[in-house]
């Protein structure tokens, strides 16, 4: 017998959590966390997030924490920032090679749950 819906959910919500406590990881909290995911869709998209558009994320925190939180990821070498050819104003952000790894382990997690289903 299959696991039920809410519970593939679970074991990978759990999953999750013991990779995101990992020593191998930054620690991240649930803000920056979402920003960083925000963040990833757009690259994945090919529309990288640019500084401004990240400011505007209310739904995720205010435009000062939302400030300190890119901060704190560029820090951990979660992400990076660049400008794009002469555009000086701009400032884009794209997640890191961690931040990919941090991703992956996502990713694996997901599918190992799925297939115990």
């Amino acid at each position: 017998m299959g696991m039920k819906s809410n519970q593939i959910y679970l074991r990978f919500l759990s999953l999750l959590h013991a990779i995101e406590n990992s020593d191998e990881l930054p620690q991240m909290d649930l803000e920056a966390k979402r920003l960083l995911e925000v963040i990833a869709i757009r690259f994945d998209q090919r529309k990288p997030l640019t500084v401004t558009e990240a400011m505007a994320l209310g739904h995720i925190a205010s435009p000062a924490t939302l400030h300190r939180k890119l901060d704190q990821l560029r820090e951990m070498g979660m992400i990076d920032t660049f400008f794009e050819g002469s555009n000086r104003r701009t400032k884009y952000m794209v997640p890191t090679a961690t931040a990919l790894r941090y991703f992956e382990k996502a990713e694996k997690a997901l599918q190992s749950t799925l297939k115990a289903h």
